[in-house]
């Protein structure tokens, strides 16, 4: 069941954020596509809106792998399955090439995955190359294959961009300088996929775009040996649980939703932003998402406000994260200065900064036990409880974030990862 698997795979990094990455692996996923192969698309590290776009790119849903937050085994075991049923394995990287610890470097090296590192040539000719082969050369034993250029004027830049490549460097393609190929951002990143209108037609112009300057060969194979991860025991059999599932509430790992699944729970996906009322239900998750750009909409919910507080009430589980803490709070103010009340379950206002509030891995420990996740958000928030338990970050950095309880509901920051602990995430959700 475990036996090795050889599939081509690319971890498609750069020299930092901001060069493209996502881009060109959603141009790359839907030329792959279109020519008949299957084509399976990881994220590395904690992200939700880079995948939302890269399972509409491939058309499958596109899960996280990173060496801290899932565990070695858990993207062995990934890489392993996708390798079964893809003719292409993608791997988005986060932020620069070595960047973070554990960085996309180290990912790519564990796993024996080629590198294809993007660099942003706008405003570059022959010292593209410098930069392509100080990332080559920076680390011994990682494997750089080619190299892309992201943002060229036209087809004399590129060619002055793939001759700067020194011996061993493949050219493996590029984008144009185009701003109507542009995916558009918000202040957490990537507007959500279902929030862009045209994204499919986006997207299939980046693929027409790639083709132009594209090396049509696949990269080699890589072979990926499986882990032995046992399936969770039926825990939440019976279980019903209600996720609330719209623009306002969307951040949510399709390893999550699988894991509860497998552990036998029935889910049920609400919109409080389209007027559903609860659902009869055991346990509610409310999860990260844009509660703060919806405020009218949501402060009008006061059947769903009166409903989850007859649920918290009595004792049944919640789970609200990061999004879903802040429409959990008695108010919520957004990046213009509008506040509005939001569902009052815990004693606090927030309010949305221009900046960034807090960033980074996070691991918590529970009653229910240890699990892992990260931050992410630009909220500022003063809540008037004392925390169960705080968060500790892997790397020292300052994020460590706070986890609020009241009688069978956990509200905090912290977008948690179930898989990391199996066990612990589904006593969340036991009755």
């Amino acid at each position: 069941m475990n036996a090795a698997r050889a599939c081509p795979a690319l971890l498609v990094s750069a020299p930092a954020s901001g060069q493209g990455k996502t881009s060109i692996t959603a141009a790359l996923a839907r030329w792959h596509s279109r020519q008949g192969r299957r084509v399976r698309v990881f994220k590395t590290g904690p992200d939700f809106l880079d995948p939302m776009v890269l399972e509409r790119a491939s058309g499958h849903p596109v899960h996280q792998l990173d060496l801290w937050m899932n565990g070695a085994d858990d993207v062995r075991a990934r890489l392993h399955a996708a390798a079964a049923e893809a003719d292409l394995i993608l791997v988005e990287g986060a932020m620069g090439l070595f960047d973070g610890s554990p960085s996309s470097a180290d990912l790519a090296q564990q796993f024996g995955l080629p590198v294809l590192a993007v660099i942003d040539g706008s405003a570059m000719a022959q010292t593209f190359g410098a930069l392509a082969t100080g990332l080559a050369r920076y680390r011994d034993g990682l494997n750089v294959h080619g190299i892309a250029a992201n943002r060229i004027g036209g087809a004399y830049h590129a060619q002055l961009l793939r001759e700067s490549l020194p011996q061993g460097l493949r050219w493996l393609g590029a984008l144009p300088r185009d701003a109507t190929l542009a995916l558009p951002e918000r202040h957490l990143g990537l507007v959500a996929a279902n929030e862009v209108a045209d994204i499919d037609a986006r997207i299939d112009a980046l693929a027409d775009a790639w083709a132009i300057h594209a090396d049509s060969t696949l990269p080699p194979p890589v072979t990926f040996v499986g882990a032995n991860m046992p399936a969770p025991p039926p825990r939440l059999r019976g279980v019903r649980i209600a996720i609330a599932r719209d623009a306002a509430f969307c951040f949510v790992y399709p390893a999550n939703l699988d894991l509860l699944t497998a552990a036998g729970a029935e889910l049920v996906f609400f919109s409080p932003l389209a007027g559903d009322a609860l659902p009869v239900c055991d346990a509610v998750w409310l999860p990260g998402g844009y509660p703060e750009l919806h405020l009218a909409m949501l402060s009008r919910r006061d059947d769903l406000r009166e409903a989850l507080h007859a649920h918290r009430d009595a004792g049944k589980p919640l789970l609200a994260e990061c999004g879903g803490m802040l429409y959990a709070l008695d108010e919520l103010t957004d990046r213009d200065g509008d506040k509005a009340a939001m569902a009052g379950l815990l004693p606090g206002r927030a309010a949305i900064q221009s900046r960034l509030v807090a960033l980074g891995l996070q691991q918590v420990e529970l009653p229910e036990g240890v699990l892992r996740g990260h931050t992410f958000h630009h909220a500022e928030a003063a809540i008037a409880a004392t925390a169960l338990a705080t968060a500790s970050n892997p790397n020292g950095a300052p994020s460590r974030e706070a986890v609020y309880r009241d009688r069978r509901m956990t509200a905090s920051f912290v977008h948690l990862y179930f898989p990391s602990n199996p066990e612990a995430a589904m006593r969340l959700f036991l009755p």
